[in-house]
C-alpha cells in the first residue's frame, strides 16, 4: 500500500496537471452561432429578399424601403464604427435593420440576438446608438417647433376636419409601461399598480406629433405633469407662439385659440376641457359642447393608437431603466411623425400604447375667465354658424 507521503505527493502532481490543462485550454469568447451571423443571420438571409417586395418590406420594418434609406443617410455618421483586427464591426445598414425590428416587435434583446446570431449586449448596444442618432439627427426635421404659420394650419384644419373652431392642437398623456426601477420606491408606481413613465404629447388634426414630454413619473397627476415641464410652462405663460385672440367663423364673437384636453386636465383660458358629466345630464347646451370638445380632441388618442399599433414594443412591459426607455418613446414619436409626412421641428424635452393606460383623472383650480371662455364656445355651438345638423338631436 502507499505511504500517506507517496498519496500528498500524488495529489500534489495530479493539481499541478489540472492547473496547467486549464492554462492551455482555450476559451472561446465569440460564440460559433454567431461566427455564423453572415450565413445564417436574419439581416443576410433575408433583408435582400425584402428589398424586392416593398409590401413585405414594410410589414417587417414598419416603414418603406424609401424612408429606410432616407433615414439611414441621416443617421449613418453616427452609427458607422471602423472594424478592428479582434472584431468586424456592424454595417450602419444592419444596426439600423436590428433597432426598427426592436421597435416593430417588442421582443426582447435576446430574442432579436438569437435571430440576428448577435451578442445580447451588441443588439442593446445597437438599438441605443441608432436612438440617439435618430434623435440627434432627425428631431428637429420631424417634430419641429411650430410657427405661427403652423398653428393657423392647425386651426384651419381642426375646423375644417372636426369641427371644433380656434383649436391649435389635443393634449393627452399615456402610461408607457416599464419594469419596476430598482431602488425607485413608489415614483414610478402608478394608480393602475404598474410602474410607468408618461408620454404627453400635443397632436393635430392629422395624427402627428406637435410636441412632446417623455419621462414624467407614473406616480404624477397629468396636471402636475403638464405644469411642471417645460411645454407647459410654454403654453400657460404664452411662450409658444400661439395666436393671439380671433373672431369664431362668421361671427364676431373674440376667443382664444385654445388646446383641447379631457377631464384629467385643469380648466385654463387657453386649455379647454369638457363640463362635468353630472351638469351636461339636464343641459343640452353642455351635452353638445362635450360632444363637440370630444370629437375634435380624439385626435390624440387616434395618435397614440397608431403608435401603438406601428411599434408592438407598447404593447409589452418595457425591460429597461427608465433613461433607456425615454430614449425608446422618444425615437418612436419621432418615427411615427418621419413616417407619416415628408415634410415636416419639436418643442420636446425627456426629464429627460397596448400598455397604455388613461391617466387619472384629477380637476383644478380654474379661474373665472376661464369659465366664461368655455361657455362662449358652448354659446358658438348653438348658434347657426357653430351648430352641427347631424348632432341636433343629441
Amino acid at each position: 500500500m502507499a505511504t500517506i507521503e507517496q498519496l500528498a505527493m500524488i495529489a500534489i502532481i495530479l493539481d499541478e496537471e489540472e492547473e496547467e490543462c486549464s492554462k492551455n485550454t482555450r476559451r472561446y469568447w465569440i460564440h460559433s452561432s454567431i461566427k455564423k451571423r453572415k450565413t445564417e443571420g436574419e439581416y443576410w438571409t433575408l433583408f435582400r429578399h425584402l428589398v424586392d417586395d416593398e409590401e413585405k418590406f414594410f410589414q417587417y420594418f414598419r416603414m418603406c424601403t424609401f424612408k429606410f434609406n432616407d433615414l439611414l443617410k441621416k443617421i449613418e455618421n453616427d452609427i458607422v464604427k471602423k472594424n478592428t483586427n479582434f472584431r468586424e464591426c456592424l454595417l450602419p445598414k444592419e444596426k439600423l435593420a436590428v433597432c426598427l425590428r426592436y421597435l416593430a416587435t417588442g421582443d426582447s434583446f435576446t430574442t432579436i440576438a438569437f435571430s440576428y446570431r448577435l451578442g445580447i449586449s451588441t443588439v442593446r448596444r445597437a438599438v441605443l446608438e441608432v436612438c440617439d442618432a435618430v434623435i440627434k439627427n432627425v428631431l428637429r426635421e420631424s417634430i419641429p417647433t411650430p410657427g405661427i404659420e403652423q398653428w393657423e394650419k392647425n386651426i384651419e384644419e381642426f375646423w375644417n376636419k372636426w369641427n371644433f373652431p380656434n383649436c391649435v392642437a389635443s393634449i393627452d398623456g399615456k402610461h408607457v409601461i416599464i419594469l419596476a426601477p430598482p431602488n425607485s420606491g413608489s415614483l414610478y408606481f402608478n394608480y393602475k399598480k404598474t410602474f410607468s413613465i408618461v408620454l404627453m404629447a400635443l397632436v393635430d388634426a392629422n395624427y402627428n406629433f406637435i410636441a412632446v414630454n417623455v419621462g414624467a413619473f407614473g406616480k404624477d397627476s397629468d396636471g402636475g405633469i403638464l405644469s411642471k415641464s417645460k411645454m407647459g410652462r410654454a403654453i400657460f405663460e404664452n411662450k409658444f407662439n400661439i395666436p393671439s385672440n380671433r373672431c369664431l367663423p362668421g361671427t364676431n364673437v373674440s376667443a382664444p385659440c385654445v388646446i383641447l384636453g379631457d377631464e384629467a386636465f385643469p380648466l385654463k383660458n387657453n386649455l379647454l376641457r369638457p363640463y362635468p358629466s353630472q351638469q351636461s345630464i339636464n343641459d343640452s347646451k353642455k351635452r353638445h359642447f362635450n360632444y363637440r370638445i370630444c370629437r375634435a380632441r380624439r385626435v390624440v388618442e387616434n395618435a397614440f393608437g397608431i403608435l401603438s399599433q406601428k411599434f408592438r414594443i407598447y404593447n409589452r412591459r418595457m425591460h429597461l431603466k427608465p433613461e433607456y426607455a425615454e430614449k425608446i418613446v422618444l425615437t418612436t414619436c419621432i418615427l411615427h411623425n418621419f413616417i407619416r409626412r415628408s415634410e415636416t421641428v419639436s418643442f420636446t424635452e425627456t426629464n429627460t400604447p397596448v400598455q397604455f393606460n388613461n391617466l387619472r383623472h384629477q380637476g383644478g383650480n380654474a379661474v373665472s375667465t376661464a369659465f366664461d371662455i368655455r361657455n362662449k364656445f358652448a354659446d358658438f355651438f348653438q348658434t347657426a354658424q357653430g351648430q352641427l345638423d347631424w348632432i341636433s338631436t343629441l
